[in-house]
């Protein structure tokens, strides 16, 4: 069993900056691909940013320039550095890792950007 365990979420005000860390522990069974979805309220889970194998990082839209996703392999760590937050980035964030095994998914964190 993988477990996926998500930090860094809190209230922040706009135009400043948070970082989420994914912390991976149990089981893994070679990482095809790592990374980062929120959900906003009355709204469904969306794509952020994620990383798979030794490819470029992907990046919705709307994030492109703001956020960057990085990870380290020796702590089985995945970071989102979010910057310039806006009020729109306000919902839960989840971390999410495929392995040749299943998808698993954290528990959430929620950022709340906000005046």
């Amino acid at each position: 069993q993988v477990q996926l365990v998500e930090s860094g979420g809190g209230l922040v005000q706009p135009g400043g900056s948070l970082r989420l860390s994914c912390a991976a522990s149990g089981a893994i069974l070679s990482i095809i691909n790592v990374g980062w979805y929120c959900q906003a309220p009355g709204k469904q889970r969306e794509l952020v940013a994620t990383i798979t194998g030794g490819a470029n990082p992907n990046y919705a839209r709307s994030v492109k320039g703001r956020f960057t996703i990085s990870r380290d392999n020796a702590k089985n760590t995945v970071y989102l550095q979010m910057n310039s937050l806006k009020p729109e980035d306000t919902a839960v964030y989840y971390c999410r890792l495929q392995d040749r095994r299943s998808t698993y998914w954290g528990q959430g964190t929620q950022v709340t950007v906000s005046s």
